[in-house]
């Protein structure tokens, strides 16, 4: 225990000097007296328990002053520490923004469907660091890992297609994610690769950029998006947009291969519950929490004391009215 105005216990002096008061006027003061030639007749009486009940009330409210100053100095108690669960990781969201992923086997189409799933899915971990990184014919981080989820979201919403050169750089992609979490502390590093391609442009191969990624402890969950077989996909004409049906490609072998290599796993999405599906299945695995000792409980005493200040009040009262006046 521990007062969090510790100078206010010198008042406890006041108490002290009334009670040194009190004595004095009881045995130093004059008082009106009787002389009689012989005391045995009081000697007799002995121990006068009436004598003694009339200095209670003055004792009470004593009693009742100390209190109330303990009390005003705030007495706490910082014994007990606050144990908190918290979710000590980082994610990375990897997406790939090559034209490809205007194909509209997703409604309204890949794009769109992946970015406002990811926003349902970064509401969800309001403890953990989230960054994100896209890539198409290269590279680049969207936004760094942070805790702003107004940011992160509006920057989620940002993301589009034509921003940079097209292609399909799953390696750069993937060596961004990770360069963005190899420094960090985190209790776990996770990547979350979405495409809906192949490999075909970038100086990193993906295997190249899997190694690294399990050189340093991060895992790498991927995500192949697209239909079986063919997908409605924008197609610019002469006479203006036109809708086709074109080949869905994904190299899944290789997405495996990432996922395994660094412990993740490996999903396919084929239409917008499948994808909602993967992230509600990743969230819950990286569930991995931790105990961490954050603050100390601080527990108000001043409320006994208190109560012990009120109810010796209220009994010097109740004497007062009603035994001290009786007393002969």
């Amino acid at each position: 225990m521990f007062f969090e105005y510790p100078r206010l216990l010198w008042l406890e002096l006041i108490p002290l000097l009334l009670l040194l008061h009190y004595l004095y006027m009881e045995l130093c003061s004059r008082r009106p007296h009787l002389r009689v030639s012989v005391l045995i007749p009081w000697k007799k009486r002995g121990f006068s328990f009436m004598a003694v009940l009339r200095h209670v009330p003055f004792v009470l409210k004593m009693l009742a002053l100390v209190m109330i100053i303990i009390a005003i100095a705030r007495p706490r108690s910082s014994d007990k520490m606050d144990k908190v669960d918290t979710e000590g990781i980082d994610i990375m969201l990897t997406m790939d923004v090559s034209t490809s992923m205007l194909a509209r086997d997703f409604t309204p189409d890949r794009i769109s469907a992946a970015k406002d799933i990811a926003i349902e899915f970064i509401s969800q971990r309001p403890s953990d660091r989230i960054g994100i990184v896209v890539f198409a014919g290269e590279s680049y981080t969207q936004c760094p890992l942070t805790t702003d989820r107004s940011t992160l979201i509006n920057l989620m919403k940002e993301v589009q297609t034509d921003l940079i050169e097209d292609g399909t750089a799953i390696g750069n992609g993937l060596a961004t994610a990770v360069a963005r979490l190899k420094d960090s502390d985190a209790k776990s590093r996770v990547v979350i690769l979405l495409t809906d391609g192949v490999n075909n442009r970038g100086e990193i191969t993906p295997q190249m950029a899997a190694e690294i990624a399990r050189t340093y402890g991060v895992r790498v969950y991927t995500i192949g998006v697209g239909a079986e077989g063919m997908a409605p996909y924008p197609v610019m004409t002469p006479w203006g947009v036109d809708v086709q049906n074109v080949r869905v490609e994904i190299d899944e072998d290789l997405l495996k291969e990432i996922a395994e290599s660094t412990g993740g796993r490996y999903f396919r999405a084929t239409d917008n519950t499948k994808l909602m599906e993967i992230y509600s299945e990743i969230n819950e695995m990286e569930k991995a929490r931790i105990t961490v000792d954050s603050f100390p409980v601080y527990k108000e005493l001043f409320t006994g004391y208190a109560l012990v200040a009120l109810a010796a009040l209220l009994l010097a009262l109740i004497m007062d009215l009603f035994v001290i006046r009786r007393l002969p």
